[in-house]
């Protein structure tokens, strides 16, 4: 398990089948078919997808299936690169949702935690270049 991730942690090799470098800035969302909070934020992750176009890749990341994961995020509306099946605690994940950013070596360069406010959704909206 890994201790809680921050800026400059490094998610190479954290979960796989995700070439960083390959895709340059990825943003990383850290999500449960359980969560509430993550249910609320749907919103905000539709909105992403249409800001921030193809010049960012998108990974979601959730401790349910794949297949699972698919269908909740299909049902959401939310559009992904890539869907992984991971355990939180291996991404130093405490609790739902959260979004990275990660560079093209896998260091995660910037971390929200939590349903994020209206202004901290324009942050993130500004770190990815689409503010």
């Amino acid at each position: 398990m890994l201790g809680e991730t921050v800026v400059g942690t490094n998610l190479e090799g954290r979960v796989p089948g995700i070439d960083w470098k390959k895709n340059g800035r990825t943003l990383v969302l850290a999500i449960s078919t359980q969560c509430h909070f993550c249910q609320e934020s749907t919103p905000f992750y539709r909105k992403l997808r249409g800001a921030v176009g193809s010049g960012l890749k998108t990974v979601a990341v959730l401790p349910q299936p794949v297949s699972t994961a698919q269908q909740y995020l299909e049902g959401a509306g939310v559009h992904v690169d890539q869907i992984k099946q991971v355990t939180m605690g291996d991404i130093g994940v405490r609790g739902t949702p959260t979004l990275f950013l990660v560079n093209g070596a896998g260091a995660v360069t910037k971390v929200w935690v939590g349903k994020l406010a209206p202004e901290q959704e324009e942050q993130v909206l500004t770190a990815l270049g689409k503010g």
